[in-house]
């Protein structure tokens, strides 16, 4: 089979993606690099820290906003603002990966404000949900919210698809439901926090927006499924 000695060794990812991604690298390379003492001196040790007290997400201070009017308006940032953060390096590699191949799938459908609607909206329903729902006074930090958004957008287009050649739809759920699974497993050996909360609320956030930001949105669903 002939090969193109020109192409590229890796396929080249949309750029609304690249645009979603690199706040978050550049973001935890700045805080690994403080962490290691390579910038900001002895107190960069504390930048990270000093990260999470600024955008991260804290469910005490939302409760107060939702009983005040949203009062204090400036600190409503944080509903999307805390996906910059991640706990450790790990932390963020892991996410940062799951956007790119995630974002790359949904980006060659959906228009790149979409994926942009998906992403944010997402993190900020997810947010929403996490720091109204939980009781625990732990803060939401990393992007895995936003990116479960992503899942639920490309758990969308499985779902569009399976409907349009009558197959069994819930197949589409396959992804998440293996993923819930996974994040149970670790809950039971590690312990598990309230993050889930947010993980699922983003994932139905990125399910629902899609029929309204997919390219043509609730109509496409309709006429596939009057197709079989």
């Amino acid at each position: 089979m002939d090969q193109d000695p020109n192409a590229p060794p890796l396929n080249p990812l949309p750029p609304v993606v690249w645009i979603l991604a690199l706040p978050l690298i550049a973001m935890e390379l700045v805080l690994t690099l403080a962490e290691r003492g390579l910038v900001g001196g002895a107190q960069g040790i504390s930048w990270r820290l000093q990260a999470v007290e600024r955008f991260g997400l804290f469910p005490e201070l939302l409760k107060y906003q939702a009983a005040n009017g949203g009062q204090p308006l400036d600190e409503l940032h944080r509903l999307v603002s805390y996906v910059l953060v991640h706990g450790s390096f790990t932390h963020a590699l892991f996410a940062v990966v799951m956007l790119l191949a995630l974002g790359k799938m949904v980006a060659e459908v959906f228009r790149w404000w979409g994926v942009v609607v998906v992403f944010l909206g997402s993190a900020a329903v997810a947010a929403a949900a996490y720091g109204l729902l939980v009781p625990d006074r732990v803060q939401l930090i990393g992007s895995f919210p936003a990116v479960y958004g992503l899942i639920g957008a490309f758990t969308f287009l499985i779902w569009t698809n399976l409907a349009r050649v009558g197959a069994n739809k819930f197949r589409a759920f396959s992804l998440i439901g293996a993923l819930l699974f996974v994040q149970l497993v670790f809950g039971l050996l590690f312990g598990a926090g309230w993050d889930w909360v947010a993980d699922i609320a983003g994932f139905a956030a990125g399910f629902l927006l899609s029929f309204v930001v997919a390219p043509g949105g609730f109509r496409r669903v309709l006429d596939q499924m009057r197709q079989r």
